[in-house]
């Protein structure tokens, strides 16, 4: 969720860095599920991207959910940016992806019946106005330069940092889409296991949610196009981390890390000041040269937290970031292969088990088979559809052993297992066939 955030005063102590992650420790009976995800708006008519402004826009949008569902907006720079409502918020990403940032919740029944209840909200203020949104990991055909921007001091910045480190930086804040799920850890122990095995398992979470083949109205050699921008982004920030594999490894180490990546911006009364580039560890001295003399709060460390992109991330709770937004059977699906995993100790030992022979070189090569091949990719030895397997049967497992009957919503993973086929080769087969060659239709068929 890309809005200012709230940490504390100021900093005095270097390790008030590392305590503000552990302050996330929590014993099991609080751990909450937090799901995310994006979505593209369109214009039924013209199947253009959805603008900011205008009678049919994303404003619009906000205005009818403030006024007819209670929603509270946010504002920057007197441009509504967002709402928020019992715990939940709804933001915006660069392209003017619209993404729903769940309340943290007990289970996946309530997760799924919040998200039922977004989208039947969100459907009713849009569908008059002739937009509907998709859940798909890129938009089929639309150009660079059709993409809205949105009115964000951050992204303003953002955008042109990204244009110089690396190749696809803009492509990923306009023109992908994602579903993330955010879960708690207990102790340093814990987030140290459930980090490993949540960036050792992202390749398989990328081949199974992959939904993004066609790009700029063809094929673009992908399975999921959106975890290839991902790998040539900006290196500084972004990859599996292979130093949390390492033997010592703690919030202190990636705190170490976080540090070392160059800073984006400080937020200060409304406005994003430009520190693109510089040092956060110069900013704990006082000679950060965007703000001379001054030093950085427990806020400013929280945002900076955010503009680091690694697979899996940790801030006081860990995201697992690897899967294109899909169905809403795979919005739900996402948050139930990771809390089957990792909330429950059994299967979580079982999944480090699986994971913990493989080499640096197999978990990147793994990566970026999955991101070309999905099920069908392998590397080092390892093929994805078998790990696939090995990690939904094990979450499966964990599910069932909270006793809930949560394991229904990995159903849509279990399918494309015994299929053998994941939603981008159904896009991929359908547009080779009944759509000739069209990417049309993919507008309704991923419309959620």
């Amino acid at each position: 969720m890309s809005i200012p955030q709230s940490g504390g005063g100021l900093i005095e102590s270097f390790d008030q860095l590392a305590g503000y992650l552990e302050s996330g420790c929590k014993p099991k009976d609080q751990w909450r599920i937090g799901t995310e995800h994006e979505k593209f708006g369109w214009l039924t008519d013209s199947r253009l991207p959805l603008p900011y402004d205008g009678p049919r826009s994303i404003s619009a949008i906000f205005a009818g959910l403030e006024q007819r569902f209670g929603w509270s907006p946010l504002y920057e720079a007197g441009n509504v940016i967002g709402l928020t409502r019992n715990g939940a918020n709804i933001s915006l990403e660069p392209g003017g992806q619209f993404e729903l940032s769940g309340a943290p919740l007990a289970d996946l029944h309530q997760g799924a019946a919040e998200l039922r209840n977004h989208l039947e909200e969100v459907a009713e203020i849009a569908g008059p106005m002739g937009v509907r949104f998709m859940g798909i990991g890129a938009p089929p055909d639309w150009t660079h330069e059709q993409m809205p921007r949105m009115p964000k001091g951050r992204y303003r910045l953002m955008t042109d940092y990204m244009g110089r480190v690396g190749t696809l930086g803009t492509q990923m804040m306009y023109r992908t889409s994602t579903v993330q799920v955010n879960l708690d850890f207990g102790s340093e122990a814990d987030m140290v296991k459930k980090l490993r095995v949540a960036l050792a398992l992202q390749p398989v979470a990328t081949a199974l949610f992959a939904s993004s083949p066609l790009f700029e109205g063809q094929p673009n050699g992908h399975r999921s196009w959106r975890a290839r921008i991902w790998r040539d982004l900006d290196a500084s920030r972004t990859g599996m981390l292979p130093f949390v594999f390492e033997e010592g490894f703690g919030f202190q180490r990636y705190v170490d890390w976080v540090l070392d990546v160059p800073m984006y911006f400080v937020y200060r009364d409304g406005v994003y000041h430009n520190a693109l580039g510089q040092s956060f560890r110069d900013f704990l001295r006082g000679e950060l040269p965007a703000l001379p003399g001054e030093k950085p709060t427990l806020s400013d460390w929280a945002d900076h937290l955010t503009t680091v992109f690694p697979e899996a991330r940790v801030k006081k709770f860990i995201e697992m970031r690897g899967a294109d937004a899909g169905s809403e059977p795979f919005l739900n699906a996402l948050p139930a292969f990771w809390v089957g995993l990792m909330y429950d100790a059994t299967a979580l030992d079982a999944a480090w088990d699986l994971v913990k022979g493989l080499d640096a070189d197999t978990r990147q090569g793994l990566r970026v088979a999955a991101s070309i091949s999905a099920l069908a990719g392998e590397a080092g030895g390892v093929r994805l559809v078998d790990l696939a397997r090995a990690a939904v049967a094990l979450s499966q497992a964990g599910l069932a052993a909270r006793g809930l009957g949560e394991e229904v919503y990995l159903a849509p993973l279990v399918l494309a297992l015994n299929k053998g086929e994941v939603q981008a080769d159904r896009w991929l087969r359908l547009y080779q066939t009944e759509w000739n060659h069209s990417t049309t239709p993919l507008y309704e068929a991923a419309s959620l």
